[in-house]
């Protein structure tokens, strides 16, 4: 086996929603693979602070609310401003809510679908026009495996409708521009410990029930997800496009 294969030498990243949990762990992994990330989020983060103060050649920042229409070319035009071009985007910021199908308020319906689903297509749209110019590139996007299942003891369908439109988009977006040399790929992680997950980790009841619904009997580490991630984006996968990569330790086994 090449090793080679695995790494992401002199390719420009930018990472939505990178300064904490799934985000940092990828932007972490790929800058030891050799790669430069372009981190966004609402606010910076100590940990991002860090990364950039250590290895200011390979990481920096640039602040933006992804559900606002102007920033998705903001956070490109800054990438390419600052490292001069695009190779790799993954498409991480993300957000969840639950409540009673019933009582779940316009409000919330609208952040949802904002972050998780108009954000990423207006952010891989707006990536994929360098990506074109300069003959190739690759998109990552953080499905889930909510996109195949009803979670419990959790309800959450605007969370779980939001990623199974990522998922269909991801296959779109692959199948238009696969003979443009720019590969599209999901992530689907099951429960990850991160910020996001907190709450029903906390809670017994949820706890108990996540565990004991995931054959492997526990959470995933950010450091995980971020391997399966660095796979999709590497040189390894040249052949994979269109697909969803379930990283979930055999929850939508059962």
């Amino acid at each position: 086996m090449d090793l080679r294969q695995f790494r992401l030498d002199d390719q420009i990243v930018l990472i939505t929603g990178g300064t904490r949990g799934i985000g940092l762990a990828i932007a972490r992994l790929f800058g030891e693979a050799g790669a430069t990330c372009m981190l966004s989020g609402r606010t910076s983060s100590t940990a991002v602070d860090k990364l950039i103060e250590q290895y200011p050649e390979n990481y920096d920042f640039v602040q933006g609310d992804v559900t606002d229409p102007d920033t998705p070319e903001r956070l490109v035009r800054a990438t390419v401003d600052r490292f001069g071009r695009l190779d790799i985007l993954v498409n991480n910021a993300g957000v969840a809510a639950h409540n009673d199908f019933d009582e779940f308020d316009d409000e919330m319906l609208e952040l949802i679908m904002n972050t998780n689903l108009i954000a990423s297509f207006r952010v891989a749209r707006c990536s994929v026009k360098p990506m074109l110019e300069q003959g190739g590139g690759i998109i990552l996007n953080i499905g889930s495996i909510s996109a195949y299942i009803a979670n419990v003891p959790q309800k959450q369908v605007a969370y779980n409708a939001s990623k199974a439109a990522v998922h269909q988009m991801t296959k779109s977006i692959a199948s238009e521009y696969a003979d443009r040399n720019i590969r599209v790929n999901a992530l689907a992680p099951g429960y990850v410990v991160t910020d996001m997950t907190t709450y029903g980790i906390e809670n017994p009841e949820w706890n108990r029930t996540w565990t004991e619904l995931t054959p492997m009997g526990r959470y995933a580490q950010p450091e995980e997800i971020a391997n399966c991630a660095l796979f999709l984006c590497a040189p390894a996968s040249s052949y994979v496009t269109g697909s969803i990569l379930v990283v979930d330790g055999g929850y939508t086994n059962r």
